[in-house]
């Protein structure tokens, strides 16, 4: 069973919009997912702005990926270098820790995530 970076059993992140690297809802992370994507975030407009000025697009909907494109308060399962690069920049989305992978840890503190968690109602 997947475990969540509090090491209790990994809660899906979304499924209006469909998230997951698999496209099952979850964080998980398997063979192929070069970008890692186990990180649950709360998208806001900022960091849409952010993500498009550094290459990567989430708020342009792409159909041949089945990607509907992301609006402020959606949920995503964000790269972990991602999350990694705008917590650095002071550019982070909100974290909902319940639904972000353990495989985070190896990448961030916990005590970093924790700074940046959701309010647990917001999940």
């Amino acid at each position: 069973m997947a475990r969540n970076v509090l090491g209790e059993p990994l809660v899906p992140c979304s499924t209006e919009p469909m998230t997951g690297w698999f496209r099952n809802g979850l964080c998980e992370t398997g063979r192929g997912d070069v970008g890692l994507h186990c990180v649950c975030v709360i998208v806001t407009d900022a960091f849409l702005d952010y993500s498009r000025a550094r290459g990567n697009d989430l708020s342009t909907p792409n159909p041949a990926f089945d990607f509907p494109g992301l609006q402020a308060g959606d949920q995503w399962c964000l790269c972990v270098r991602r999350w990694q690069e705008a917590w650095q920049d002071g550019a982070a989305p909100a974290v909902v820790l319940e639904s972000t992978h353990m495989t985070t840890l190896e990448f961030v503190d916990l005590e970093d995530l924790q700074k940046h968690a959701a309010p647990r109602d917001a999940s």
